[in-house]
């Protein structure tokens, strides 16, 4: 097991999505002035180990303190990662089915990957993993959604992005593990907002995506 110094742990990619506003909320307290946004709220770091070092992910167990006492808590720590929403000129956006062993299931997914190349910025990862399960190279990118995926459990950040004027990479890329089989399906966009709300597609990230998008383009 690996301890940190005591202290406030706080990443760049999280406090790059918070602010404290003036008219923000205090615990307990809720502002309703001020528009709804999360916000940073660091604390003291009494403790800080890897409780499990695995094969992909680590566990670590934090001990901190919170209002009149102490807390502890385990997470998987995480990278960080990227996902694109890809769409062609047909209006159409593009899903990629791929295995999951957690769950056992073919998930639909967008094209998407981890922030695992040392001072790799957010959108050339996007831009490589683009080309590396797609084998697509994207002349247009803006940004979608940033999002934590699952916040009480893990210190993830997903960076999302928008991606169009499609053309093909100059080399296929050579795929494998779960990624040697994955499936590629070109969707309109209303066909997975439906897949979505019907609940035939369960990956959280691509739902967001999809209805990220079709909120975008309802306001105009």
């Amino acid at each position: 097991m690996s301890g940190t110094p005591a202290g406030s742990r706080s990443g760049d990619a999280v406090e790059s999505l918070l602010v404290d506003p003036a008219g923000s909320s205090s615990p307990g307290h809720p502002a309703t002035e001020a528009p709804l946004r999360d916000e940073a709220h660091g604390v003291e770091v009494l403790q800080s180990d890897v409780a499990f070092a695995g094969v992909v992910w680590d566990i670590r167990r934090e001990n901190f303190a919170y209002g009149e006492g102490t807390l502890t808590r385990e997470f998987m720590e995480h990278p960080g990662a990227v996902a694109v929403l890809v769409v062609d000129d047909d209006d159409r956006v593009l899903s990629i089915q791929q295995y999951r062993h957690p769950i056992q299931m073919r998930n639909w997914e967008l094209p998407a990957g981890l922030l695992d190349v040392d001072a790799e910025p957010p959108l050339e990862a996007a831009k490589r993993e683009l080309a590396e399960e797609a084998d697509l190279v994207a002349a247009e990118w803006e940004p979608l959604i940033t999002m934590h995926t699952s916040p009480g459990g893990s210190d993830e950040v997903i960076h999302v992005f928008r991606a169009t004027g499609l053309s093909a990479a100059p080399t296929a890329f050579d795929r494998h593990s779960e990624e040697a089989d994955i499936v590629l399906r070109w969707v309109a966009l209303d066909e997975a907002v439906d897949a979505v709300l019907a609940g035939r597609v369960h990956n959280g990230i691509f739902m967001a995506a999809v209805l990220a998008e079709h909120a975008r383009r309802s306001r105009g």
